[in-house]
């Protein structure tokens, strides 16, 4: 797996705003869910929004805490509609076989997750669907792997109108939730070192309920399009945090950053919230970064980190770091400090 934090990899926000439907069945509201993430239901409902890796986690993460359901990454696929992938959704549905559909998916992979790609062989009487994980999911990799895996079975066989013998193979080890599960999915094996569906080659024929050329054909130019302002979305953010500061430490101004990207204010808020971003969050995301940084590896005070980072004062950086991690600037050195002390 590659390292997270060398690509600003994205998940469509209409998936994460399912999970959102998805806990209020245990009382969790959208507020409660979204707190500290850095993102609220508002940018989730924007049509081709997308969310960042980090802010993506974040949100699994609590959603799992909160529900106190560990097995939420099954409660999640299970309940996917495909709808939550836009114009790709309405492609997959729209085309003749599973073959072409599976193809379809894997072709615009990323519109789906850049964090993952699919890849299909055919040996012979045998297909295999081979997920990959190019980011580390961290403690959450249960929760997203068994709803993408959940995802697409449930997506198969509702384009189908068929249940198919299948088996999917597991990377990691059987989590204890399992067993709760096991009678809505396909025959599940785990700690593979890989993650794949095995099923017949002639399954990829089954044709599809709701097949119509001309609707794949519309469907999949809008695909294009967005698989091309992700790429170009994906540049403009990391051009953006680049930009962020100027060379004598400061914050540069909104309309200094889109003049240097050749883009007026507006423009740029709009692109880059389609890509579930703000130069807010952006400007968050660094300065957090760096306040990490600082105060794990300096014996710069508080003061002086405050300073540097265009807080203006100790309070507003405490509090924002507050808000970041859940505790003071000065805890968090004490406990790095500890950690090197007891390495």
């Amino acid at each position: 797996m590659n390292e997270v934090s060398k690509v600003e990899h994205t998940t469509p926000a209409g998936l994460v705003q399912q999970l959102v439907e998805l806990v209020q069945r245990w009382g969790i509201s959208p507020v409660d869910l979204l707190a500290r993430t850095g993102i609220d239901e508002a940018d989730l409902l924007e049509p081709n929004a997308r969310v960042p890796f980090p802010s993506y986690l974040a949100i699994v993460d609590r959603a799992r805490a909160l529900t106190g359901e560990p097995g939420i990454g099954f409660c999640w696929g299970l309940q996917m509609r495909v709808s939550a992938f836009g114009y790709l959704g309405f492609a997959t549905l729209s085309a003749g076989t599973l073959r072409e559909a599976l193809e379809l998916v894997i072709q615009f992979a990323p519109l789906v997750s850049t964090a993952t790609s699919l890849r299909l062989d055919v040996d012979g009487k045998a297909a295999v669907l081979t997920l990959e994980e190019h980011a580390d999911f961290g403690s959450v990799r249960d929760v997203v792997i068994l709803a993408r895996i959940a995802g697409l079975w449930k997506t198969a066989q509702l384009v189908t109108g068929r249940h198919f013998e299948a088996t999917a193979e597991i990377a990691f080890p059987e989590p204890r939730y399992h067993a709760r599960f096991a009678h809505l999915m396909p025959r599940l094996v785990y700690g593979t070192g890989v993650t794949r569906a095995l099923l017949r080659a002639e399954t990829l024929d089954l044709p599809l309920l709701m097949a119509d050329p001309a609707a794949l054909q519309l469907a999949r130019r809008q695909c294009e399009r967005q698989l091309e302002a992700v790429s170009a979305s994906g540049r403009l953010v990391k051009t953006v945090r680049r930009l962020l500061w100027d060379r004598e430490g400061g914050v540069r101004d909104p309309h200094e950053i889109a003049k240097a990207v050749h883009l007026s204010p507006r423009t740029l808020r709009r692109k880059l919230a389609m890509h579930g971003s703000s130069l807010s969050s952006l400007l968050s995301e660094e300065r957090r970064e760096r306040a990490m940084s600082l105060l794990r590896s300096s014996e710069l005070s508080l003061e002086q980190i405050a300073d540097m980072l265009a807080y203006g004062s100790v309070q507003n950086f405490t509090r924002a770091f507050r808000q970041w991690t859940g505790e003071t600037p000065a805890a968090y050195r004490r406990q790095m400090s500890g950690r090197l002390l007891a390495g």
